[in-house]
């Protein structure tokens, strides 16, 4: 069996064409597994989201779908807070009503077990579905695995590619498609075939993306923080 699994596409309509044209051609895989956080940032929302409804066997709900599916700003860091409202504003005008009930119908997490192996989907940490914030040499993955009854955690949320064994447990994050960071532009996902996992990268036309981020009157300061992680990661 193959599973590809993604997180984080943000609205990024570009990036998110190239995977299943270039990368991980449907008829390739046997399931694509989504961590999260569909929409927001990104030029095109609505695009990114039905392709997603038709494709995923599995979705979860990350803390962008929930803030777009509620309209709520509420827990927004400092650091992105001017930056997730101006384009959660845009993201709920490009969507429509029945698409924002899907993003607030999205589960926390699932558990699911293929070819003998239990995995738990979950956006951010078991203990903070939506903001838990580890990277991959945090201590804090030992605590937060102590309560995962499955052999494979898979999360998102922080855009950085990893995997990392615990003990008899290992921790896998696909980095993001729509909005890579730590330096490297490049989307970033993971494969999962016959017990082995792998982090893959590829190119997407950046420049097509920011063309169409300056198309929609963003406060100026957010455009230009937008285009600069698109081009520098």
């Amino acid at each position: 069996m193959k599973i590809a699994i993604i997180s984080d596409i943000h609205g990024n309509l570009d990036a998110l064409q190239v995977f299943f044209e270039s990368q991980v051609l449907p008829e390739n895989f046997d399931e694509l597994w989504v961590l999260g956080d569909q929409v927001n940032f990104g030029p095109q929302p609505r695009e990114v989201l039905e392709i997603l409804r038709e494709r995923a066997d599995i979705a979860i709900q990350g803390n962008h779908d929930h803030a777009v599916g509620f309209d709520d700003d509420s827990h927004w860091t400092p650091a992105f807070r001017a930056m997730a409202e101006a384009t959660r504003r845009h993201t709920s005008a490009e969507l429509s009503d029945e698409q924002k009930l899907y993003l607030r119908d999205l589960p926390l997490t699932v558990q699911v077990e293929r070819g003998g192996t239990r995995f738990q989907l979950v956006h951010a940490t078991p203990s903070d579905p939506h903001y838990g914030y580890l990277l991959a040499d945090t201590d804090g993955w030992a605590a937060e695995l102590d309560s995962v009854d499955a052999d494979v955690l898979l999360v998102g949320h922080t855009h950085t590619p990893f995997i990392r064994r615990i003990g008899n447990k290992t921790v896998v994050n696909p980095g993001s498609i729509g909005q890579p960071r730590r330096g490297k532009p490049r989307p970033s996902y993971a494969i999962w075939q016959d017990g082995v996992f792998e982090l893959r990268n590829y190119d997407y036309p950046i420049e097509t993306t920011v063309a169409k981020l300056q198309k929609l009157g963003h406060p100026p300061e957010v455009e230009a923080e937008l285009v600069r992680i698109l081009r520098e990661g």
